[in-house]
């Protein structure tokens, strides 16, 4: 029997023989009616033990993927193939008129429900906390206070921790990048610097152009600080359609564009480079700053990481926001904007709101970027998310009814479900939440309520009998929500 190879864990393998097959069917090497490889094969071309393959065809016989036929072995089930071959959501046209945005109390529930441990958590895109890095967390902590007992309690001051600025310089240096740690802000997660970066190039009343659909947290800041939403289209391949950005450019006073260019959230799209480098382009000649935000940019499936807007950029104006709150730890809170010539604003603003950062958590992930062990776990969390958005997508595929569209995103770990018409993704969300189930509705990421019977579905937790149960409701709700006749 196959080892183990070293510095490889049983679940890592476990789900890199199901991704393989998976793939396999992804990409029509193995159709319908096929016989999967056997298990020896397989064994043999992974390096994985017999034992391991036969775990992931049983997960992969679960899932509706394999089938058995007795004394003949496996292969490829075609209604299930079929089924999670859905086509990618339409691409929804919107109003190109500045709106005032308004939320109730839908947005609250939501992150309630995430604090729930009884509630299946399909809804905020939170990652499980068994894919994290916990122990190597720990080790890098413990280190931070056998270094510097004292630094870890003092306050520390914007624009944060200097080992860790120059860690984070240091990667995106490996990225090819060049990222001076001065220009590095750290900050509460995301969230607070992409708050940061608009209160720093915009002003009340002022109009932001974002992509549509777009995360709702964006939209939640722009209502807070009286600014207006102009709502550009977005294709679910290829992100904010690039024609129309410029159309509301030309014909309104666009003060800054915030957008999600590797791997979005909710769509998951992917922007080509030469639209990346046009998009730079057109906004440096019209003098407007571009807020990246490239939270999902390390979760590519693919083998090569995606460029930044930064990697285009002459004349300082894209705002770089990020966080190592969907890969590492999302307690601790670390998040950064790179800001070139906004920088001391940014200082600013950030010394006025919050005025210093917990010390510890910075001196421990400078520690952990250090160590080296950050593209290792990486890697394992890549493969992680992948299967699990595979997995997602094809039992979506299945349980639900004729007319359903499903994202097929090449990062991150979320999914855009267009539903068939009729269906109130509001209502599918009371249900839902009736059953300990969350979900989120599609007309949270939109300023002009649009994608009603849209929703977004997280898929940061690994499958496991009590999702699957859920995933089962979902399409038995949206069936039952079905328009008579």
């Amino acid at each position: 029997m196959t080892a183990t190879p070293q510095g490889q864990s049983d679940g890592f393998l476990y789900d890199r023989v199901s991704q393989h097959l998976l793939d396999l069917v992804r990409n029509g090497t193995l159709k319908p009616g096929d016989r999967a490889p056997s298990l020896r094969g397989l064994s043999r071309l992974l390096k994985v033990s017999i034992s391991t393959v036969t775990q992931a065809y049983q997960q992969l016989q679960d899932m509706g993927v394999l089938r058995v036929k007795p004394q003949s072995g496996y292969f490829i089930d075609g209604s299930m193939v079929a089924a999670g071959a859905s086509q990618l959501p339409r691409r929804v046209s919107v109003s190109r008129q500045p709106r005032k945005v308004r939320f109730g109390d839908l947005f609250e529930e939501i992150f309630n429900l995430a604090n729930d441990p009884q509630v299946v958590p399909l809804g905020a895109a939170v990652p499980a906390v068994e894919l994290l890095p916990v122990k190597g967390l720990v080790r890098a902590t413990q280190r931070a206070l056998s270094r510097g007992p004292e630094k870890a309690v003092d306050y520390c001051f914007p624009p944060g921790d200097a080992d860790l600025r120059h860690e984070i310089a240091r990667r995106y240096m490996t990225l090819g990048v060049a990222v001076d740690p001065k220009d590095v802000i750290v900050t509460s997660g995301c969230s607070e610097a992409l708050a940061l970066s608009l209160q720093t190039v915009t002003r009340r009343g002022d109009i932001v152009a974002v992509e549509s659909p777009t995360y709702f947290s964006v939209l939640r800041l722009i209502e807070r600080m009286g600014l207006l939403a102009v709502e550009i289209d977005s294709d679910p391949d290829t992100g904010m359609c690039l024609d129309a950005l410029q159309t509301a450019i030309d014909t309104m006073e666009i003060k800054a564009v915030v957008a999600v260019l590797n791997f979005s959230n909710p769509l998951g799209s992917l922007m080509p480079d030469a639209n990346k480098q046009r998009l730079v382009a057109m906004l440096e000649q019209a003098g407007i700053p571009l807020i990246e935000d490239d939270i999902y940019g390390d979760l590519h499936f693919g083998e090569q990481r995606p460029a930044t807007a930064r990697h285009y950029q002459r004349t300082g104006q894209v705002l770089t926001c990020s966080s190592l709150s969907k890969t590492v730890a999302p307690g601790y809170r670390i998040g950064w904007v790179i800001a070139d010539r906004y920088r001391d604003d940014i200082i600013e603003w950030k010394q006025a709101t919050s005025s210093a950062m917990c010390s510890l958590p910075q001196a421990a992930m400078a520690e952990y970027l250090r160590s080296g062990e950050y593209e290792r776990h990486l890697v394992r969390l890549r493969n992680a998310y992948r299967l699990q958005v595979e997995t997602m997508r094809f039992m979506l595929g299945r349980v639900l009814p004729a007319g359903t569209r499903i994202s097929n995103p090449q990062g991150g770990f979320v999914l855009w479900v267009e539903l068939p018409r009729g269906v109130d993704a509001i209502e599918l969300l009371q249900r839902a939440f009736s059953e300990k189930i969350s979900l989120t509705p599609g007309m949270l990421f939109s300023a002009t309520r649009k994608f009603r019977n849209f929703i977004r579905i997280n898929c940061g937790h690994p499958w496991d009998a009590r999702i699957e149960h859920a995933v089962e409701r979902i399409g038995g709700l949206v069936r039952e929500l079905l328009p008579s006749g």
